[in-house]
């Protein structure tokens, strides 16, 4: 035994080809407990350590992406580098740590399906049996595998609860991979609910208990316990849990509610979660340097003011329709030392309705798809360019402030997109030729990071400090060129253009206090500890506002 953990030992920092580790991360009891905020700070953490870390979410829909999917069922769409739509936990995956997500970062049970039928139609199975075992967990192996790129640690979020019929060849596919590359490089952590009876003022394992049954019954013997609880664990139940779910007790951590999920990777740090992953895969790391999220927390708990955002949009009732949107303001408000008060603003209301917007700072018109609530959006743009509030458009955002300055500024009273009125007398936003012979909705907009040309002397220009940036996009429909002159001699300025093209990418109002839009989403590339530059600016500007 001691010849063996004197090799094992050597191998670990002499190996520069050494195997990649791999951290499974489940989920049981219910959902949305924070698998994906779970995964982020465990790969922040990790990266403090000077570890390589990257991410892949298994979700078990049959959908081969939600690209297609309502934001009511799925929440947001995130959008990657290379144009895939993905799950929104790869937003949290790339705003905790410096990883950069691909489509290699989200597989799905439709994709996972997609392509095993494709190569059973190639004749790549030699005329066997089709089955979920081998071939089905097999392509998920795969997938698992082709995520590492080289990386010290994959980590890999499983979603769902164990249970769900849907997760079972995920679950099947993850139970069988230590016999494929060894026991010692893989690692399961399982997060479940610990809830507070108020009745019998007590907190109950066993939701906990039976959760960790069900896993093992599968063949999984989780690791570490994250239990999602309201409160911190007392000491004798880490210890009765520990008991009954075959973990040793300081593998019991508390993933408590906390002020700002930014606080996380500190919370886990300070239960020694890092060292247990260190220790349990046996990775050479080095000391955590966590002074950057320390001093994030600071900023964040030393926020006195609060400036009040209005976001007017379509799918209000659902806030993680919005949720990279949300987490870009609450970054913008850190570069400013503010907090950032969203109020949710229902665009149709607001075709009824427009007085919540007398009580804002700020008004932010987010993207989505659609004629619902297109009147109360462009209601809004106008109530801010005519009142001087600071105003960001975000997508369809950009595209109604266009329509909004088409009607009341340039003069086209019937101004539309051709998205909301075909037969529209001049569609300001229409398609571009490529797009008006698409059927297939899935994968076929604009998708992905394209350059953009800025204008020196722009508040976009200032805001990046640069004459070209790249940004992220998920459209179909673009400002019509055809009316570019007309928008330009009435006053609207078009500060970032796509250079392979000439399609408008950002337009702003040169006498306005703030007034910036963007074809682009420029909130998938903010970062808490990178706040991206235009809501650093329009939180500047909305704070200005309040402080009149």
């Amino acid at each position: 035994m001691a010849a063996g953990k004197r090799i094992l030992k050597s191998s670990r920092n002499t190996s520069k080809a050494r195997r990649p580790k791999f951290i499974f991360v489940t989920g049981g009891v219910v959902s949305s407990l924070g698998k994906g905020l779970a995964s982020a700070s465990i790969g922040a953490l990790l990266e403090s350590r000077g570890l390589n870390v990257t991410f892949l979410k298994l979700d078990p829909y049959i959908n081969v992406d939600p690209g297609t999917m309502n934001p009511y069922q799925h929440g947001e769409v995130f959008v990657t580098e290379d144009g895939a739509e993905t799950d929104l936990d790869l937003g949290h995956y790339e705003r905790f740590t410096s990883v950069v997500t691909s489509k290699k970062n989200n597989l799905t049970t439709g994709k996972i399906y997609f392509d095993v039928i494709t190569k059973e139609r190639q004749g790549k199975y030699l005329g066997g049996t089709v089955q979920v075992v081998p071939h089905i967990t097999d392509e998920i192996k795969h997938g698992i595998r082709a995520a590492a790129n080289h990386c010290d640690v994959v980590i890999v979020e499983i979603g769902g609860t164990v249970g769900d019929i849907e997760s079972l060849p995920f679950l099947e596919a993850i139970r069988q991979l230590p016999f494929d590359l060894g026991r010692e490089n893989i690692l399961y952590i399982h997060l479940t609910l610990v809830p507070f009876v108020k009745a019998s003022e007590e907190l109950k394992s066993k939701p906990t208990q039976h959760s960790v049954n069900k896993l093992r019954e599968i063949g999984i013997q989780p690791d570490i316990l994250l239990c999602r609880t309201d409160r911190d664990l007392p000491a004798d139940l880490k210890r009765k849990i520990a008991l009954f779910c075959n973990v040793v007790p300081n593998a019991v951590i508390t993933a408590k509610d906390v002020d700002s999920i930014y606080n996380v990777p500190l919370m886990f740090h300070e239960q020694g979660l890092d060292d247990l992953i260190v220790d349990q895969l046996r990775l050479s790391a080095s000391k955590p340097n966590l002074k950057p999220w320390e001093a994030l927390g600071r900023r964040i708990r030393e926020a006195k003011a609060t400036v009040r955002i209005g976001l007017v949009g379509k799918y209000v009732e659902l806030k993680d329709s919005y949720k990279s949107l949300c987490e870009a303001l609450t970054h913008g408000g850190i570069a400013n030392g503010v907090k950032v008060d969203i109020h949710w603003m229902d665009a149709e209301g607001l075709e009824k309705d427009a007085g919540p917007l007398d009580k804002v700072h700020g008004i932010l018109v987010p993207g989505g798809f659609g004629q619902r609530g297109i009147e109360g959006k462009v209601a809004a743009i106008r109530h801010a360019r005519e009142q001087g509030v600071p105003f960001f458009g975000i997508c369809l955002g950009m595209q109604c402030a266009v329509i909004e300055f088409a009607r009341h500024v340039v003069g086209l009273s019937k101004a539309n997109s051709s998205e909301f009125d075909p037969k529209c007398a001049d569609p300001v936003i229409d398609l571009m030729a490529e797009q008006l012979n698409v059927t297939d909705k899935g994968g076929t907009m604009r998708l992905g990071s394209y350059p953009c040309r800025l204008t020196p002397g722009t508040r976009a220009a200032a805001a990046y400090g640069a004459t070209r940036v790249d940004e992220r996009h998920r459209h179909r429909y673009e400002f019509n060129n055809r009316y570019l002159e007309r928008f330009t001699k009435a006053g609207l300025t078009i500060s970032g253009v796509w250079p392979k093209r000439g399609l408008v990418e950002i337009i702003e109002l040169k006498d306005h206090p703030w007034f910036l839009a963007t074809q682009f989403h420029p909130e998938f590339r903010s970062k808490p500890l990178a706040p991206h530059p235009l809501f650093r600016d329009f939180i500047s500007a909305s704070l200005r506002r309040a402080k009149r």
